[in-house]
């Protein structure tokens, strides 16, 4: 008797540990594991000295330090109160951002939604009915219409012995993961190109500025030429030749002025504002600063750091679960249920323990034929899985370049700005000594005219330098994973909703590195 109670007591151990195993589950998917990118200790090659090349002034070059990269808000580099007011009011008030807001939340959701199924799902039924049998389904049996009541609970759970849950709550997590750094990436984005657009507004306007200066000159050589037409010791023609050059350098504005309004139509638009509802005061390039000191990421930490590169991880994350899901899909699924509740002819009746009716059933779901489905299914979520894995070392080698031909830039942009200031020095010079000696007679206006037009592009190109490191500088802070601190949250996932002005109850959702 003691040795059959032992053999008992082993049997009911048994029995629990199995049914642990499967309440526990069993991963029969792959584990996921970020693919191992090469990361070298820098983006390029040190960049070597053409022949003849001469060393750019300390004012001009700005110094890269590689492993230094700022977590707060990159266009604080830039000292400017008005980019971190147009800046943060985009990332307020921008509709793509507010878009993709909604949509984390939504990848919140999914979540909750995936990691319900690891509970048991518990409903509550209550009803009435009126029944009639047909005579001939019950023989000689003869009962007459008979209203009924029910109430009861059934509980059902599906247990989850191979982790089918477990990977879609698990590919649910890399979707939000994804959403998340989607979101990130739009800020980012947009951050950029608030910037991007402030400058162009600050150029466009320092180009005006310098043509109208211009165009002063050139309605001074008209008057000096007329001067000495009238004395007799110039002919009509240098007058023409003064006037051309005046009506030549005019057709130059009306350019410039759709530039700057273009500039400005896209910099609303980025606000979140009609080109009509958006007033503010242009930017200036003395009021933009360009950063002396460029701080930016190893390779090695810009793999944590892109928004675009996590995005792609949480992807593969997500791929790799969705084969355990389909992989899961191969087994028997086994599902308990049962069901607890009172049937009565009469309402009192369902308080009454003999009108007590009860089931509990246990199913098991197996896969016999299926045409090759459940295979082939595993097989595509494999391709993608490898596929995403493929794309995110591509990602990542993009990246990579991006930062390299940003370092690049910025280093070519401080050369061609020197050199551009170099060559406005020296055109200024000339111009100076042509209008003397245009002055004391010694030449005539054709040379003044020249000079004029020399000068003209050495500003003109001097400008476009400067642009151009402005946005070579913001395009390596944003290669190199420029943050963009989210702003605390006012209560939801989205944008806060304000009333439009004018509209009764409108609402609209208020990188030295080598």
């Amino acid at each position: 008797m003691k040795r059959a109670r032992n053999r008992g007591h082993i049997g009911w151990q048994h029995a629990l540990a199995l049914t642990a195993l499967l309440f526990a589950g069993c991963a029969v998917g792959p584990v996921f594991r970020r693919p191992r990118v090469p990361t070298p200790p820098h983006y390029r090659r040190p960049a070597q000295r053409a022949a003849g090349e001469t060393a750019v002034p300390a004012r001009y070059r700005q110094r890269v330090v590689l492993g230094a990269g700022s977590a707060g808000q990159w266009w604080r580099l830039f000292h400017s109160p008005q980019l971190d007011a147009l800046i943060t009011r985009a990332l307020d008030d921008n509709h793509t951002v507010a878009a993709a807001a909604e949509a984390l939340a939504e990848a919140r959701q999914g979540v909750t939604i995936a990691g319900a199924a690891r509970y048991p799902q518990i409903d509550g039924s209550l009803g009435t009915g009126r029944q009639k049998y047909g005579a001939a389904f019950l023989g000689p049996e003869h009962f007459p219409p008979f209203t009924y009541f029910a109430a009861g609970v059934s509980v059902a759970y599906e247990l989850d012995y191979v982790g089918a849950t477990r990977d879609r709550i698990e590919e649910q997590r890399s979707l939000e993961q994804y959403r998340r750094s989607e979101l990130a990436a739009t800020r980012l984005v947009l951050s950029g190109e608030v910037a991007s657009q402030a400058v162009t507004i600050a150029s466009v306007r320092a180009r005006i500025r310098a043509l109208d200066g211009l165009l002063r000159a050139d309605r001074t050589n008209v008057n000096l030429v007329r001067e000495a037409v009238a004395a007799g010791s110039e002919p009509r023609l240098d007058v023409l030749a003064a006037k051309t050059q005046l009506a030549s350098d005019a057709t130059l504005l009306p350019a410039l002025y759709q530039r700057l309004a273009v500039a400005r139509h896209s910099l609303a638009a980025l606000l979140g504002r009609a080109p009509a509802d958006w007033r503010q005061r242009d930017p200036t390039l003395g009021e933009l600063p360009l950063p002396r000191r460029v701080p930016v990421t190893v390779p090695s930490r810009l793999l944590r750091r892109r928004p675009d590169i996590l995005a792609a991880q949480a992807q593969l994350r997500a791929a790799t679960a969705a084969v355990g899901v389909a992989t899961a899909n191969l087994y028997p699924q086994i599902e308990l249920s049962t069901s607890l509740g009172q049937q009565g002819l009469q309402p009192g009746q369902l308080f009454d323990a003999s009108s007590a009716a009860w089931s509990l059933i246990a199913g098991l779901t197996a896969p016999l034929f299926e045409g090759g489905r459940l295979h082939a299914e595993r097989r595509a979520a494999l391709d993608v899985l490898h596929e995403r894995a493929d794309l995110y070392q591509q990602v990542v080698v993009n990246a990579f370049r991006q930062v390299a031909d940003a370092l690049d830039a910025l280093q070519h942009d401080a050369q061609l700005r020197a050199a551009q200031a170099r060559a406005l020095s020296l055109a200024r010079r000339r111009l100076v000594l042509e209008r003397e000696s245009y002055l004391a007679g010694n030449t005539g206006l054709l040379p003044v005219l020249d000079a004029e037009r020399q000068r003209e592009r050495a500003e003109l190109g001097l400008l476009d330098a400067e642009q151009r490191q402005y946005l070579d500088t913001i395009r390596l802070l944003l290669a190199a994973g420029g943050r963009v601190t989210p702003q605390r949250s006012r209560g939801r996932s989205g944008p806060r909703l304000r009333r439009t002005h004018g509209q009764k109850g409108a609402l609209e959702p208020a990188p030295s590195a080598q």
